[in-house]
């Protein structure tokens, strides 16, 4: 899948032009590297602003930004990899997220994160998984291994992190999509998590909760 679509907005100029400045290797699947390690690194991780409109959840927003959850980070993924000429698209999956703060928990009420998004990157004939959505500085504050990206094998969440606690368990698989299902995943956002449905995201600084219950 190259083509562009209202989410996945490979042909935003910026994201063209973040395709451009960091698609850099001499074949696809170093190509599809560095691409993974730009949008891990420089869109921070930010769970608690989460807007679910159009607009809100769009591959250019989360660059626009320089921050996003791991739905719109995977979406601007499979977006700065079709710029780049990489076939993309997005996928989903419920997981049980061992590793969250008070204020996450308390709000959505469960630890169980629907829709957790990833990339589905196609190279050399071979559709793989990647994971852009914890930035490396995250990792490091909470102990986790950082999720490394070779393009040949999939890059999923750790079940552990580095101390040998539980971090996360894949409980659902729902799928790959050539475009974000925003109709779906809203609707099931505001079944699951019904406090978060009715605020615009989380009061807060999710930064600053990491920093706190982390030292």
């Amino acid at each position: 899948m190259l083509q562009p679509t209202p989410l996945i907005d490979s042909d935003h100029p910026d994201v063209v032009a973040f395709a451009h400045e960091h698609a850099c290797g001499a074949d696809v699947r170093e190509r599809a590297v560095a691409l993974y390690l730009a949008v891990r690194d420089r869109i921070r991780y930010d769970p608690y602003r989460i807007d679910l409109s159009p607009d809100g959840m769009r591959a250019s927003r989360a660059l626009a930004n320089g921050y996003g959850w791991c739905v719109p980070k995977a979406a601007l993924l499979a977006a700065v990899a079709r710029a780049a000429g990489i076939p993309a698209r997005v996928g989903y999956a419920d997981v049980r997220n061992h590793l969250s703060t008070e204020r996450l928990r308390e709000t959505m009420g469960t630890d169980v994160f629907v829709w957790h998004g990833y990339t589905d990157l196609l190279i050399d004939g071979a559709w793989v998984k990647a994971t852009p959505a914890f930035n490396i500085e995250l990792c490091d504050r909470f102990g986790l291994l950082p999720l490394e990206f070779d393009g040949r094998a999939d890059s999923i969440y750790h079940p552990f992190d580095r101390s040998g606690q539980r971090h996360m368990e894949y409980v659902r698989q729902r799928g790959a999509f050539d475009e974000m299902p925003l109709a779906a995943l809203v609707a099931d956002f505001a079944a699951t998590y019904p406090k978060l449905a009715q605020s615009a995201g989380i009061a807060g600084d999710f930064a600053a909760d990491v920093e706190r219950e982390t030292r």
